[in-house]
């Protein structure tokens, strides 16, 4: 069965852990922006190698370079049976272009399913996670703890909170992405994206079985 699927939600929602599961499960490719722009750049694609004149200068990959290489990787073959976009649109005018590109290209998104949780769940969610010093293993202080706690169960190392985990910053980031990124879901469903919302709240596999069922039942 094939599906292109779009995910959205504000940071700690579990986009990475879902998105993983969802490829795998629909056997479709996963296409998070991050992890395209550092294949493009490994790749020295010539779009590769402009996105890293931006990145090397501390500057934001403009929007329609993104979406050239957002492009480039839709038209390759390992796309056909599906795929799964994870990380954008971020904005109203990335949405736009998305919704241009995608009908120059003669595709459509069979779902866009949008991941919610209170912020005090995405902010406990955060600020919990632990990874290791040594070999960066992730932990998290609530669904994941280690045996031996402050101590990585692979190799004994340390574990540390990174800096932009601190509650502070947190509540920053989801205050950034309230004013910036959620206008999106507006813009989806204004312009009859096939949205589900999805209650975020909750275990990773209840979450899932919310995602699976939004898809194959609606």
């Amino acid at each position: 069965m094939s599906e292109n699927l779009l995910l959205f939600g504000p940071p700690g929602v579990g986009k990475g852990t879902q998105a993983q599961r969802l490829s795998s499960v629909f056997q479709i490719q996963h296409i998070a922006t991050g992890d395209m722009l550092r294949a493009a750049i490994q790749s020295y694609t010539p779009l590769g190698q402009r996105a890293k004149s931006f990145i090397d200068k501390g500057q934001l990959v403009p929007d329609d370079l993104v979406l050239d290489l957002l492009g480039e990787r839709l038209q390759q073959p390992d796309t056909r049976r599906g795929f799964l976009l994870d990380g954008f649109p971020r904005t109203v005018p990335q949405a736009a272009e998305l919704d241009r590109m995608l009908a120059s290209y003669g595709k459509t998104l069979d779902r866009v399913i949008v991941l919610d949780a209170p912020e005090e769940e995405l902010v406990k969610r955060i600020s919990g996670r632990r990874t290791c010093e040594s070999c960066q293993a992730s932990y998290h202080v609530v669904a994941r703890p280690p045996r031996v706690p402050g101590f990585c169960d692979r190799c004994g190392g340390v574990l540390s909170q990174r800096s932009d985990d601190s509650e502070e910053i947190i509540r920053n980031r989801l205050r950034e992405f309230t004013a910036k990124t959620r206008p999106v879901i507006d813009y989806f469903v204004t312009h009859d994206w096939p949205v589900r919302m999805i209650d975020a709240a909750g275990n990773m596999d209840q979450i899932f079985g919310r995602i699976y069922a939004a898809i194959l039942l609606s």
